[in-house]
């Protein structure tokens, strides 16, 4: 089948890093002035247990702004508030995020249940609450925010690694000039079950900026969103990665986890590694100075016809690495026979998809993009947090949150 214009068709496996769609790599320690480091909110997506928030907490004290908790699962924001209510220099706000929440306010086409299906049905609220911190800054009027996700702030071993301020002040003197800047996380590294897998095979493997540790100017620009899917940070980032307007601050940790516990995790992510990637190798190709929604139309049927194969292939070609370093007994035979089951469950999952399904996808999230940065584009609530809660339906702050927050 030909591809579009743009498209080479010499890559039989996906690209291994994608960091030319940086357009700056801002480490600089030069001094900056107060106003231009200022954050406004530290906004943390919680999940994994109050005490997995004292990274973030740490670093919202440090840089004086309040700690944002969008609270669910084993995470409460009772739980935050109490754990937090001793720390009188800690500003806190904790908010309980319902399962299932929606409103009004967030989109709805990429939510589409085949688009959940192609998905596994994976369930996950991190992007919920990511808008939800979007939603929060226009509405409280606040420039610049960081995402902090609990599993890069969390304390391990007595040690909590978190964000160093100093390099927190440079994402936040990024946003002067950029409208998101961020880290990527090396340590341990923040990919996919699949990326995990070709590194275990020894093949060559970056990482990518994070929404794990992402600063955002809030202020006149229109906001991007946060898709409910797998590799929703970098639908997030894609305008500004395709116009090479994201800025690359430097790196922090996050927790070790296995990416080859469960087959599932790489059945659920097959989707999104699927079209993220694929989006991100077009962009690398694409003339400069190509309209955003024109990079996205030219991710036609034939191209998704080719890259599907090309992930197929990039699928194979890892497996086969894998059992020829497990017939070496090169490494750990568990890990590599977890890591060849889970290249399966992704390999199932990928054969569901069609090209149709993939143009269907960024169709879908293109229209929701266009509403969702109109109506974020005029939201104020000027009635303070109080008012902005009621609006998004999230009910009162809690009793020991509201003696703390009274300046936020």
């Amino acid at each position: 089948m030909s591809l579009a214009p743009t498209v080479s068709v010499a890559h039989r496996t996906q690209r291994s890093s994608h960091s030319d769609l940086f357009c700056a790599r801002t480490f600089s320690t030069t001094a900056m002035s107060t106003r231009s480091a200022r954050i406004d909110a530290v906004v943390v997506p919680a999940s994994r247990g109050a005490a997995a928030l004292d990274g973030a907490a740490s670093l919202a004290t440090r840089l004086n702004a309040p700690l944002v908790a969008l609270c669910s699962k084993q995470t409460t924001a009772h739980d935050v508030s109490a754990r937090f209510a001793r720390l009188p220099a800690c500003r806190v706000l904790t908010i309980g995020v319902p399962d299932g929440y929606r409103h009004d306010l967030l989109p709805t086409r990429i939510v589409a249940q085949r688009f959940r299906e192609a998905s596994g049905n994976r369930k996950s609220d991190l992007s919920v609450k990511r808008n939800l911190g979007l939603l929060l800054a226009r509405l409280q009027n606040w420039s610049k925010i960081i995402f902090v996700d609990d599993d890069v702030a969390e304390s391990v071993g007595g040690r909590t690694p978190g964000i160093p301020t100093g390099t927190a002040r440079r994402l936040a003197s990024a946003l002067d000039r950029h409208q998101i800047a961020g880290l990527g996380c090396r340590d341990f590294p923040d990919n996919s079950v699949v990326c995990h897998a070709r590194r275990l095979a020894g093949m060559r493997q970056d990482v990518f900026v994070s929404g794990a540790a992402l600063a955002v100017n809030c202020d006149d620009h229109p906001l991007p969103f946060f898709p409910d899917q797998y590799n929703e940070d970098w639908f997030f980032l894609s305008r500004r990665v395709a116009a090479r307007d994201l800025a690359y601050v430097g790196d922090t940790t996050q927790a070790v986890f296995d990416p080859f516990a469960s087959p599932d995790r790489a059945r659920h992510e097959e989707f999104g590694d699927l079209l993220g990637k694929g989006l991100f190798a077009l962009f690398a190709e694409q003339p400069d100075e190509m309209g955003y929604l024109n990079r996205l139309a030219a991710a036609d049927t034939a191209y998704w016809s080719q890259f599907i194969e090309t992930r197929r292939d990039t699928l194979s070609i890892t497996a086969m690495a894998l059992e020829s370093a497990h017939d070496f007994g090169v490494h750990d035979v568990a890990r590599m026979t977890a890591a060849i089951n889970s290249l399966d469950a992704a390999g199932d999952q990928l054969s569901q998809f069609s090209p149709e399904l993939c143009v269907d996808y960024l169709n879908a999230w293109a229209e929701d993009l266009i509403e969702w940065e109109c109506a974020t584009q005029s939201l104020y609530s000027g009635g303070g947090m109080g008012a902005a809660l009621d609006l998004l339906e999230l009910g009162a702050i809690t009793a020991e949150a509201a003696s703390t927050s009274t300046a936020l």
